[in-house]
């Protein structure tokens, strides 16, 4: 396993790998991602992002079936692991443990 930090747009990735539970892919992500951040997302940054995250042990690719929509061909579909799922967790344990120690800015 390459390195365990997960970086910002990599948890975002992740995040909506666990949402999409099983269903996930490039264009799916994206949306999502645009979606619920208003960020502007590119396919190659998404994929760069799955990657890595492949590369981490974070998510596992499997080929889904052929559909009709795609003239037949079929897609990459990603699923978070268990590790990813424990990567995802510690992230949000950090952040929630920062924000906790936060002062009133007002």
């Amino acid at each position: 396993m390459k390195g365990t930090h997960l970086g910002e747009f990599e948890e975002l990735v992740l995040l909506m790998v666990g949402v999409l539970n099983g269903e996930a892919y490039g264009i799916s992500i994206l949306k999502d991602i645009e979606s619920h951040t208003g960020r502007t997302v590119t396919v190659s940054t998404v994929h760069t992002a799955l990657y890595r995250l492949e590369q981490k042990g974070f998510v596992e690719s499997f080929v889904g079936g052929a559909s009709k929509e795609r003239g037949g061909r079929s897609k990459r579909l990603y699923k978070i692991t268990g590790e990813g799922k424990t990567a995802i967790v510690n992230s949000r344990e950090v952040r929630d443990k920062l924000w906790g120690m936060m002062p009133d800015l007002t």
